[in-house]
């Protein structure tokens, strides 16, 4: 139990500061913010990945677990999730 938190909190945080690194323009936030979006992105990349391409290192995304095509889908994931924060938070001029 312990170590799938740990697991989560750790892919997390990978997941969280590349997403960050790779989408341009600058986000917000601290370490705590990186590591929700990171585990944010997982699930979101890995459900989305596993509907729309049956595949199942998505699945292993979403499921906390570590491998390159796990920590791919949460990136993309949490990119997602910035890029629809932006939508959202963008203000009318």
């Amino acid at each position: 139990m312990i170590t799938n938190i740990i697991a989560w909190l750790v892919l997390g945080l990978i997941a969280g500061a590349l997403a960050k690194l790779f989408y341009p323009g600058t986000q917000g936030g601290g370490i705590l913010s990186t590591i929700v979006l990171g585990i944010l992105g997982a699930v979101v990349g890995g459900y989305l990945g596993q509907t729309l391409l049956g595949s199942g290192s998505a699945a292993a995304a979403s499921a906390g677990a570590f491998s390159l095509g796990s920590i791919l889908f949460a990136v993309l994931g949490a990119m997602l999730l910035i890029f629809l924060w932006g939508l959202f938070t963008r203000r009318a001029v």
